[in-house]
């Protein structure tokens, strides 16, 4: 884990950026004083995790800093049925009973490729806001943008029996395009599979050099990022 130095590092680093939001095409990332810190606040961990596009990170249990993450966890309701014109569990429970039993690669694989035939489409549309984050439910009947899509991969995992800690969102900046994205990362033995909306297939994350993570998140805590 980083030292105390690397820590106050981090911290100028972000602090630096003030409390502007990166406004971006797909994700809107804030980085503001408050969210710095939280940093290293219960973060001791046992576990080593592989590195996430080649960069370094430092964990944190304080997810309070992150109210639309807690508020889509909260609407989902551990996948509490639904149906409404903004919510349907249809196709959800076929989805998971087709993948019970299946190795683990097959289910990453087939997730990523069952719910990347979702149409893409943007929060202002789909729901009148600049950053919202749909419960896997409302994505399946309104589809919608790149953190959905990694919302939906992570909830479908967890259904399957892949642990919590194994998974993250994470969001990042598409270095090639300038614009915000968001993708799940999923942890399978010693490599870090990435699942993303705009590359069809699973790939190892570190394959892709022009993504540079801010944060990864998941129902356990989150991570700080920095190449």
């Amino acid at each position: 884990m980083p030292g105390q130095a690397q820590k106050r590092r981090w911290r100028r680093w972000l602090s630096g950026r003030g409390a502007r939001a990166v406004v971006l095409s797909c994700l809107t990332i804030t980085l503001v004083p408050a969210l710095v810190a939280g940093v290293g606040i219960g973060s001791a961990e046992a576990r080593t995790y592989p590195k996430i596009f080649s960069s370094i990170e430092l964990p944190s249990k304080n997810l309070k800093k992150f109210p639309k993450w807690l508020d889509m966890i909260g609407r989902w309701k551990d996948g509490a049925p639904c149906s409404s014109d903004t919510c349907t569990t249809k196709g959800w429970s076929g989805l998971i009973e087709d993948l019970k039993g299946k190795d683990r690669l097959t289910q990453i694989k087939e997730v990523n490729k069952l719910l990347n035939s979702k149409k893409y489409i943007i929060d202002m549309r789909n729901w009148g806001k600049e950053d919202y984050w749909a419960t896997p439910f409302q994505f399946l009947k309104k589809n919608g943008d790149c953190e959905d899509y990694a919302i939906a991969k992570f909830m479908a995992l967890k259904a399957l029996g892949i642990p919590i800690e194994d998974m993250r969102v994470v969001a990042l900046q598409d270095l090639n395009l300038g614009i915000g994205h968001a993708v799940l990362i999923v942890y399978n033995g010693s490599d870090a599979l990435l699942l993303d909306n705009q590359i069809k297939s699973v790939v190892p994350a570190n394959s892709i050099k022009h993504y540079q993570p801010v944060y990864s998140i998941n129902e356990k805590g989150w991570w700080l990022h920095r190449r």
